[in-house]
């Protein structure tokens, strides 16, 4: 395939790259509308775009690859730390245990299962490396991280939520094993790379696992520790200080992750599980001042680090060269869909009675691959891995593969399996905050039946404890009084809560 430009090399330090982002970034915001329409995973479109405007699209090339790794990193960051504020412990409590099972033995599982078949496609596809168990559990290491963010940007783009709490299983799931996976990913890297300076060259198996395992176990717990540490720490400095608006907190939260990241990095722990952890520990602050400032903020800078890190993945694919790596790659993405990840979902959950059959089957069509695993895929091409190249290749073809079947599927598959619960229209607020000891919001379009007893607000007869605080009619708004008229259309802003007449 020849390029339709001659190849223009970006250098992500000048503002070429900044032009380039704006223009991809415009355009993909305008086509993820069709995506929702249809179901496709907007990630899945920001992913082809950037194909398109690659080294064998438009001729678009990424110079620097350290730095695009980089900034890659540091949008799984921001994703992670976003999940992990909006992650309830009230509704996550009920479930946890069945999603760790999901992020560490699910996982093993899957690894363990997709690294020994790899051992039979893989070949002289990605030189020595796929002759060798080391290598074929690269890939698998690779491969096992879920993406949550095309998950539920599909199932929120439809206004979809999931019975038996498959909603925060599954988000406990993917934002715990994203950790591990990368940790995995990069304890194997150094094996390959550095066998000799870290005194594994012709160790036995066992030796090599035990190493592996060891180190993992390293790395997950020092960086739960250090994440338990700096969110209380984070909660306590909340408490203490007293910022003026919620943009200045969003900023703490976001320094006080991005240190919780490098602290755990400096003891050789697991930088993302610290910022996550610590993120759910934040998050679950009673209290907390400006929340939904706070919250506003991370949904947008999640969505522009979601866009922003598919668009750059995609700009440093290469299609030419995947036709050479697209059997290999086919065969073990269906393996993974189709065997890898059920096993190590029902491996996992045995000790469990809940969730149910169809619940249980579903969780295993919805561990997509997309950022993740392709991210991860990059440290083998940047370490100097042999084969790294071509892992990347098989990698992006299966993430590819899994947000093409999967993510296009997933609403379907859940009505199939009787697992939706159609969500109620968004409130209409008007901006307004109110504390949850107040009670909640609701809103209401007046209807004729509403007006049958008279026109005022005072007809409509209340039930105690529902007041109504705001009325919105043709773009203006009216504080509401007893001897209001209301006329069919209004919109009335409804607080349900206890009071003390």
């Amino acid at each position: 395939m020849l390029s339709v430009v001659p190849a223009i090399a970006i250098h992500l330090g000048t503002g070429n790259i900044l032009l380039l982002l704006s223009v991809l970034v415009l355009f993909a915001i305008i086509i993820s509308r069709l995506g929702a329409k249809y179901g496709v995973p907007g990630m899945l479109l920001f992913l082809i775009i950037g194909m398109l405007a690659g080294p064998d699209g438009l001729g678009v090339e990424i110079a620097d690859h350290e730095l695009a790794e980089f900034l890659g990193h540091l949008g799984i960051t921001i994703i992670l730390l976003s999940g992990g504020l909006e992650t309830s412990l009230k509704e996550t409590r009920p479930v946890m245990g069945r999603g760790l099972m999901l992020s560490t033995v699910g996982l093993a599982v899957t690894v363990l299962t997709t690294g020994l078949f790899a051992r039979f496609v893989l070949g002289d596809h990605i030189g020595e490396a796929g002759k060798s168990l080391l290598g074929c559990f690269l890939v698998a290491a690779v491969l096992s991280s879920t993406d949550s963010p095309s998950v539920f940007s599909v199932l929120r783009s439809k206004r979809l939520s999931l019975r038996e709490n498959l909603d925060p299983m599954l988000e406990l799931e993917s934002g715990s094993n994203d950790p591990t996976a990368y940790s995995l990913t990069l304890i194997l890297v150094k094996i390959m790379t550095d066998a000799g300076k870290i005194g594994l060259e012709g160790s036995s198996p066992f030796v090599g696992g035990l190493l592996v395992f060891l180190t993992l176990v390293w790395q997950v717990a020092a960086g739960i520790g250090v994440g338990f540490g700096v969110g209380f720490g984070a909660r306590w400095l909340i408490k203490k200080i007293s910022l003026e608006s919620g943009p200045l907190y969003s900023i703490l939260i976001l320094t006080l992750a991005l240190l919780a990241n490098g602290l755990a990095s400096m003891v050789g722990g697991n930088g993302l599980m610290a910022l996550y952890v610590a993120a759910i520990i934040i998050g679950n602050m009673k209290d907390f001042p400006f929340k939904k400032d706070v919250e506003k903020f991370f949904e947008s800078i999640t969505w522009l680090a979601q866009l922003l890190m598919f668009l750059l993945l995609g700009l440093l694919a290469r299609p030419t060269h995947m036709p050479a790596v697209m059997l290999p790659a086919l065969l073990l993405g269906m393996f993974i869909i189709f065997v890898g990840r059920p096993l190590g979902v029902f491996l996992s959950l045995l000790p469990f009675r809940r969730p149910s059959f169809r619940a249980r089957t579903y969780i295993s069509w919805a561990g997509m691959k997309g950022a993740g695993p392709i991210l991860f895929a990059m440290c083998t091409v940047l370490s100097g891995v042999e084969g790294g190249t071509e892992i990347f290749n098989i990698v992006f073809c299966i993430a590819l593969l899994s947000l093409l079947v999967q993510g296009t599927s997933l609403v379907p598959v859940a009505r199939k399996l009787d697992l939706c619960i159609e969500d109620d229209p968004e409130v209409e607020s008007f901006g307004m905050e109110i504390p949850e000891e107040m009670g909640m919001l609701r809103d209401h379009i007046v209807s004729e039946e509403d007006l049958v007893r008279g026109p005022t607000l005072r007809d409509l007869h209340l039930p105690h404890g529902i007041r109504v605080i705001m009325v919105r009619r043709q773009g203006k708004f009216i504080v509401p009084h007893g001897s209001l008229e209301l006329k069919v259309g209004d919109n009335l802003v409804i607080l349900m809560g206890d009071t003390e007449d």
